[in-house]
């Protein structure tokens, strides 16, 4: 499939290639900011492939972060655990603190709502990349 025929299947406009985070993706992802205000939500579009590295959002308190899965198919795995496949329809709650990743199936376009949970001093911490021997026995 192409970015034009995903395109008109989502239900936020998909955005522009997400530059700012390029060096923390592998592969090509999109960003559209949908608020920055209040609560920031981002929609986030992943080519097929397309995955960010390891991360964890820290705060003092509160914080987090929530995925609401729209379209295509993706995945989610928290270090030291087994990836979760994921589909539109689908909700990750990720506490602060917690070592983790998300992007596309190798072989599907995938698009999810980051939803950035309020809390005290957040910020993310960039780690490695998902190594592609690990990502390679994903389905």
């Amino acid at each position: 499939m192409t970015r034009e025929e995903f395109a008109e299947k989502i239900i936020f406009p998909m955005g522009g290639e997400n530059v700012a985070f390029a060096q923390f993706f592998k592969g090509q992802s999109y960003l559209n900011m949908l608020t920055t205000q209040g609560v920031p939500i981002g929609n986030v579009t992943f080519e097929p492939g397309c995955r960010n590295n390891w991360h964890i959002h820290q705060a003092k308190s509160g914080g987090g972060q929530i995925l609401l899965c729209t379209a295509g198919r993706g995945y989610y795995q928290e270090w030291e655990k087994p990836a979760r496949e994921l589909h539109p329809g689908d909700v990750v709650v990720i506490p602060a603190g917690v070592k983790h990743w998300h992007g596309a199936a190798p072989d599907s376009w995938f698009c999810h709502l980051a939803v950035e949970v309020p809390g005290e001093e957040t910020k993310n911490e960039w780690l490695e990349p998902v190594s592609d021997e690990d990502y390679g026995k994903l389905k």
